[in-house]
């Protein structure tokens, strides 16, 4: 698990947090969520970008893509940092950042991730796992 965010004494955060029936057709509506909350930000096209891959991640990989399944997606403004979190119903796997082969055809993701936020990382297990990206999020006057 790595560290997201910093430990030091911050400004209090702004939080949204909305949860999804897990369908992939909801994968549209969280992008947009997404996009409503960091629009004019530098770290929009990577933010809906990860939300985007993550949501993908909890779908076909965990709990939340079977029947009656949910994630939640949530947006954190800490100071000058922006968190985009996706937290699934759980899997047998862990989030992992690896190198895909050319001839994949998926597998990308959480390496995309890596090379585009400031961190990420995640905590949890089979029942409920969270994977959050960190980016700068831009002047906030």
């Amino acid at each position: 698990m790595l560290s997201t965010l910093p430990a030091h004494t911050a400004p209090a955060a702004l939080c949204w947090r909305r949860s999804f029936v897990g369908d992939a057709t909801q994968a549209r509506t969280a992008r947009r969520f997404v996009s409503s909350l960091l629009a004019d930000r530098p770290c929009l096209d990577d933010a809906v970008l990860t939300v985007d891959e993550l949501v993908a991640n909890a779908l076909r990989h965990t709990k939340s893509g079977q029947d009656d399944g949910s994630f939640t997606v949530e947006v954190r403004f800490v100071g000058e940092l922006v968190a985009v979190s996706v937290a699934d119903q759980g899997g047998p796997g862990e989030p992992v950042a690896r190198d895909a082969a050319v001839t994949d055809e998926s597998g990308r993701g959480l390496r995309t991730i890596s090379l585009t936020a400031e961190s990420w990382g995640w905590h949890g297990n089979d029942r409920g796992r969270t994977v959050t990206a960190v980016f700068a999020a831009g002047d906030m006057t």
